[in-house]
């Protein structure tokens, strides 16, 4: 039968290198020990140690043995934590968000697991659509989307507003209307429904549709999109979080416009689910980080 004891015993044995030094570690006897070690060979259908004198070394299955331990036992702490939902630290969270947000939140996070250990993300990037069949079918917790949700079994609020920024190659010296359609658009998932948010917005009059444009190009990939703009294929219009993170950020620039056009983005969990502290530690953290202040508002559903 399976007794974690014996595999904790195991270990420490392995780690003091003695049974005298592991019966005093664990409190017991050292006839206790050699007990605990003899069981485990039994159940495992193996010998783990090869004894020379007061010393041993581990077999082949000894090695084995003593590696599966350490992860049951830290995949049995990790289950643990992750069962304290007032713990700000430690558990499991599983995110889901667009490219456009996940190349600034999920660095972010990552840099929060290396603080805290015991802490454990699970981050997916996907397109609105996936996110929230993923999130009814209770693949996440939390989903991150560009467009507001209406669903009986999701609530959806606005978690942070970023910048939409229109960008151009570095070299672009114009800036009417005609002379962005001169160069023509680099097109994405979201990429035409942000160009015309933000060219309504700043030409009232000269704009009339997105058709309009030549399009040079398109990809699903959005943290690709300004490659093809550094290049001198056309303009894009982006989340700055997507500017602020490109590696093209010195081959384009973000033409100046009179009016800011935000990219609101929205958090989706199931309806009624209580959701770990742990979540909101991060979430709040990134928006501070971002320079904004908390803005949650309950969006009808």
């Amino acid at each position: 039968m399976f007794n974690a004891h014996y595999f904790r015993t195991y270990i420490t044995l392995v780690e003091t290198g003695s049974f005298t030094r592991t019966a005093q570690r664990l409190e017991m006897t050292q006839p206790g020990v050699s007990q605990h070690i003899r069981k485990l060979e039994t159940y495992l259908g193996k010998p783990l140690l090869e004894r020379q004198g007061r010393r041993f070394i581990l077999t082949e299955a000894g090695r084995r043995a003593y590696d599966y331990a350490l992860k049951l036992f830290a995949e049995h702490e990790q289950f643990r934590h992750g069962l304290d939902d007032d713990s700000l630290d430690s558990g499991e969270c599983r995110i889901a968000s667009p490219g456009s947000v996940g190349l600034m939140f999920y660095p972010y996070i990552l840099g929060q697991q290396q603080m805290r250990p015991n802490l454990t993300v699970n981050y997916s990037f996907a397109f609105n659509h996936e996110i929230i069949t993923d999130l009814i079918h209770g693949r996440y917790d939390i989903g991150i989307v560009t467009e507001a949700v209406k669903h009986p079994d999701l609530s959806c609020e606005v978690w942070l507003k970023e910048p939409l920024c229109l960008v151009v190659p570095a070299d672009f010296a114009g800036s009417t209307l005609s002379d962005l359609m001169g160069i023509g658009f680099i097109n994405y998932y979201d990429g035409i429904n942000h160009a015309t948010t933000l060219l309504k917005e700043n030409y009232p009059d000269a704009f009339r549709s997105m058709a309009h444009f030549r399009h040079q190009g398109f990809t699903n990939e959005v943290s690709m999109v300004l490659d093809a703009v550094a290049r001198g294929l056309g303009f894009t219009v982006v989340s700055r979080l997507v500017l602020e993170t490109s590696p093209w950020q010195r081959q384009v620039k973000e033409l100046n416009l009179a009016n800011a056009v935000d990219e609101v983005l929205y958090l989706v969990h199931r309806r009624g689910a209580t959701l770990p502290k742990r979540y909101e530690k991060l979430l709040t953290g990134f928006r501070e980080q971002r320079g904004h202040e908390k803005v949650y508002e309950k969006t009808p559903n």
